[in-house]
C-alpha cells in the first residue's frame, strides 16, 4: 500500500497575484492582499476606520512636514510571497516617487494599520508578517482602545518592544523623534 496523500497549498508569487490584475480577475476595488502567498478578503471599510484614516491623514501630513513620504491604503512589496496594503506607509523621501516602484521594507520608515474590526488580525498575523520583513516600527491604531500601539524592534516572528500612547500622549516614531502625533487628537470629535 501507498502512503496517504498529504495535500500542500500552492502559494501565489507577487507576479501571480499581478498577473490576476492584468487579466482582470481583480481589480482596484478588491478588497484583498496577498499574504504569504494568499489572497485575504479584508472586511469592508466601515465609518469609524474612513474616519480615523481621515483624521490621521491630516495629522501625519502636518506632522512629517517635507521629513518623509507618506502613503496612504497602497502596498508595500515583500518578495517573493506578500504584498500588504497597510492604512499608511511612511518612506524616507524621495522613494515614493523614485522610479515609479512600490516600496521594500529597506524603504520604509513605519507602517500604521488602523484597526476597527481588524484588531486581532493585525495583532496577529500583520504583526508576524511586518517583523519578518524586517520592518522597523509598526504602529496600530485601535480605534476600539482608543489608543496607538507601537511595536519595534523587530525579531523572527515579532517585535522586542512594545509601547502604548494613550489620550493626552503622543506617538514618536524612532526614525523620526522630532515627529510626534497627539494620540487625543486621532479620537477627537471635533477638528
Amino acid at each position: 500500500m501507498s502512503e496517504a496523500y498529504t495535500p500542500t497549498r500552492y502559494k501565489l508569487t507577487i507576479e501571480d497575484y499581478h498577473k490576476l490584475g492584468e487579466v482582470g480577475i481583480l481589480n482596484e476595488e478588491s478588497r484583498v492582499e496577498l499574504i504569504e502567498g494568499e489572497l485575504i478578503e479584508m472586511p469592508p471599510i466601515g465609518g469609524p476606520h474612513t474616519w480615523a484614516v481621515s483624521k490621521l491623514n491630516r495629522l501625519l501630513i502636518e506632522a512629517l512636514g517635507r521629513t518623509a513620504d507618506l502613503t496612504v491604503q497602497s502596498p508595500v512589496l515583500m518578495p517573493p510571497f506578500s504584498e500588504p496594503q497597510p492604512d499608511f506607509v511612511i518612506v524616507r523621501r524621495g522613494t515614493a516617487a523614485r522610479d515609479n516602484r512600490v516600496p521594500n521594507p529597506e524603504d520604509v520608515l513605519w507602517v500604521i494599520e488602523v484597526a476597527d474590526t481588524t484588531l486581532r488580525y493585525d495583532r496577529g498575523t500583520k504583526l508576524r508578517l511586518y517583523a519578518k520583513a524586517g520592518i522597523r516600527e509598526y504602529w496600530i491604531v485601535s480605534i476600539k482602545d482608543e489608543c496607538i500601539e507601537i511595536y519595534s524592534t523587530p525579531s523572527g516572528e515579532g517585535y522586542d518592544r512594545k509601547t502604548v500612547a494613550r489620550k493626552s500622549e503622543r506617538a514618536t516614531p524612532l526614525a523620526l523623534p522630532a515627529v510626534s502625533i497627539d494620540v487625543s487628537a486621532v479620537f477627537a470629535n471635533e477638528d
